[in-house]
């Protein structure tokens, strides 16, 4: 019974996970915190997976790394850090992102080019910004490379040319998912020259050993390791609630959105990972039973005991700003306020019906990039919430999965090492196992009328504040 480990190196911890490499059950699990910040040495994400994996990788045959997308860590010929690596969520490189997109002549050709626009959260961009604002360290850069190249080229004892993935190539904005090549004259574009930059390993391609032996697989991006994780095929769409929303699937070709609001990113199988992200999920509902002065299990209850619609009130949840529509300096709002309907109850099912809204439109997004919707796959801290299980399918408007809940960038990763070791055509197939919920179509087509005339109302409020 050979054992693989996958490692989820996310912004707030290093999380590893051993399992049977058979089956996919999970035989051990540890983690380790990681600075806070948006920015962060690299060093510290290795210096987290050690601790983390004291004791688990005694007896793994493999080990792959799942790693947060977009960030940018740049090495100096000698391979020392020039600068803690700029995370996804830094955003000093907005400016730069909106002059690259003009440079290339608007988001049309960046989207032919690499199916993504250029947002602050993109690797291209952050270069851009070093380029500009810290000439003498951009200088210093031979190498560049994302949080999980690092951790990878790190097991392998830092060999001379680091790898990557297609799946976290994609969210660079610099490889394009279109032709399977580094666009060089966009990275020269946004940064002057052209550093050095990993090689693109296939999906099932090994990326070396460990000093001690131990195979190491190609690793991927968190959202790449998720779809893996959970093995999703095509018709299937997660929606992630955790800080910050996503929803994805697997689509047999590339994407182009040119509006930005779909990244069309390359998946860890060899297909294409359509995705869009909201800046607001599970905080909403956090944010808002702290206002009501409740906890979650009494935020639930409020919510659940109001009837579909909140009684007319609709809450925009644009507390963070947003990113999908794209409105980084939106505040929320409460729209529709009537005496009859301002009751703790109906605010609290606003909260999750708002939230969900902004997800929704998600889906149509991608539908509009030709995705088919049979299913969404509900994961993500908020989606232990009862009232979101109960509201989801209404907002939808598909049956809804609720896989139990796991490490599932992780466990994509573990999966994806299993892959390598075997060295099969496919990934080995992993149940979700014990604890999934399904919810019925035929409650989803109860309720679909209600749905669309909530979304309907949001949709209403948004235009009325934003255009």
């Amino acid at each position: 019974m050979p054992k693989v480990a996958g490692i989820d190196s996310s912004t707030q911890s290093c999380k590893v996970v051993v399992c049977d490499a058979d089956s996919g059950e999970v035989l051990a699990q540890a983690s380790a915190p990681h600075p806070d910040g948006t920015e962060c040495p690299p060093s510290a994400w290795w210096a987290a997976l050690q601790e983390a994996a004291s004791g688990l990788l005694d007896d793994v045959a493999a080990i792959g790394v799942a790693g947060q997308q977009h960030g940018m860590v740049t090495l100096d010929s000698r391979g020392e850090e020039v600068r803690p690596a700029l995370l996804w969520n830094d955003t000093r490189s907005a400016a730069a992102a909106t002059k690259l997109v003009e440079r290339l002549g608007g988001a049309r050709a960046w989207a032919e080019a690499v199916g993504s626009v250029p947002l602050a959260s993109m690797t291209v961009t952050k270069l851009a910004w070093l380029a500009e604002h810290e000439p003498e360290n951009a200088d210093r850069v031979a190498q560049v490379m994302l949080p999980h190249d690092y951790l990878t080229w790190r097991l392998c004892g830092q060999p001379e040319q680091a790898v990557t993935d297609r799946g976290d190539a994609s969210g660079t904005a610099y490889w394009s998912p279109i032709t399977g090549e580094y666009r060089t004259d966009l990275l020269e574009l946004a940064f002057g020259r052209v550093p050095n930059v990993p090689r693109v390993l296939a999906p099932n391609e090994p990326a070396g050993e460990t000093p001690d032996g131990v195979l190491v697989s190609a690793g991927t991006g968190d959202n790449m390791g998720a779809a893996l994780g959970l093995g999703i095929e095509e018709g299937d769409v997660v929606v992630s609630l955790g800080t910050s929303g996503t929803v994805f699937g697997v689509y047999d070709k590339p994407t182009t959105d040119p509006s930005g609001i779909v990244a069309g990113f390359a998946d860890a199988t060899g297909r294409f990972l359509p995705l869009v992200c909201t800046l607001n999920a599970a905080r909403v509902l956090t944010s808002t039973a702290a206002m009501l002065g409740v906890d979650l299990a009494r935020f639930d209850e409020l919510a659940l005991a109001a009837a579909p619609g909140s009684g007319g009130l609709v809450l925009l949840p644009y507390l963070d700003g947003e990113r999908t529509p794209n409105l980084p300096d939106a505040a929320g709002s409460l729209h529709n306020l009537r005496r009859e309907a301002m009751t703790p109850e109906n605010l609290a099912r606003a909260a999750v019906e708002g939230m969900l809204c902004g997800l929704a439109d998600g889906l149509d997004a991608l539908r509009g990039q030709g995705l088919v919707v049979r299913r969404v796959l509900l994961i993500g801290g908020a989606a232990r919430s009862a009232a979101v299980r109960a509201v989801a399918p209404t907002i939808f408007g598909v049956p809804v999965t609720v896989p139990p809940p796991a490490e599932y960038v992780a466990i994509g990763a573990a999966r994806q090492a299993a892959w390598a070791l075997r060295g099969d055509a496919h990934p080995p197939t992993w149940s979700l196992g014990e604890g999934t919920v399904e919810i019925s179509g035929d409650e989803v087509a109860d309720g679909a009328a209600v749905g669309e005339e909530i979304r309907r109302r949001y949709a209403a409020a948004r235009v009325a504040l934003y255009g």
